[in-house]
């Protein structure tokens, strides 16, 4: 009975983790967009964007708000976006967004874990070679055709359209088409789950035993639980 107990609070707490993660990410999100566009998400696409993603992930109104709110006072410090670039064991390329107020606490936090790791931390730009920047929208698949969609979207940037594992639609673009794209799916009032800018690789590391591979998961793993972290993408097959 204790055992069990013990278990089912440990779930739940690791829960509220994530989720006080997921809140903190957006909510840093939230800030940058409306120093760059404002804070009306009427007029600024990508608050617009982000309020959207943060609703379908359970972010409670009133924090959204308090976020916007917090963002156009003179309270809250600058956020900035930083990429970090490197490698893990095995060759494994790994990069590390951010959005931090003190760069010099986020790079020095990004180095520890790939030198704990065997890793190294390389030059910005190092692995331009290995991700493409892409559009991806996730959108719901009710009352879509999707050949016909995918006719309407090819002026918009469309590059692939397919299905996912749960079900929905995913649309891919060019990282330049993204703003196009959204309102071209906003325009035709299509229901978009999720929609982000994200590093896809275009070779992957696939030589890896599951020992070698469990390395690299747990690297992935020390950088999502740090709260300047952003998103982290690699090669891994």
């Amino acid at each position: 009975m204790g055992r069990a107990f013990e278990a089912r609070r440990s779930r739940k707490e690791k829960r509220w983790d994530m989720m006080s993660k997921t809140f903190t990410k957006y909510g840093r999100e939230i800030s940058i967009a409306v120093k760059q566009g404002g804070a009306d998400p009427e007029i600024n696409a990508r608050l617009r964007m982000i309020i959207q993603n943060a609703r379908q992930a359970n972010m409670p109104k009133d924090r959204i708000e308090n976020a916007i709110k917090k963002a156009s006072s003179k309270e809250e410090g600058d956020f900035e976006e930083v990429v970090y670039e490197g490698y893990g064991p095995y060759g494994v390329a790994i990069l590390v967004e951010c959005a931090t107020d003190n760069p010099t606490r986020t790079v020095a936090m990004v180095r520890m874990h790939f030198n704990r790791s065997n890793g190294s931390l390389g030059k910005s730009g190092s692995l331009d070679f290995i991700f493409q920047r892409k559009g991806i929208f996730t959108v719901a698949p009710e009352g879509v055709n999707k050949d016909d969609l995918e006719l309407e979207l090819i002026d918009f940037g469309l590059e692939e359209i397919y299905d996912n594992e749960e079900g929905n639609l995913v649309i891919q673009t060019s990282f330049t088409d993204f703003g196009t794209m959204q309102k071209a799916l906003e325009d035709r009032k299509i229901n978009v789950i999720n929609a982000k800018l994200a590093r896809i690789p275009t070779s992957t590391v696939d030589s890896l035993t599951d020992e070698q591979a469990e390395e690299i998961l747990d690297l992935i793993d020390k950088f999502e639980e740090e709260d300047d972290v952003q998103a982290v993408y690699h090669n891994m097959a």
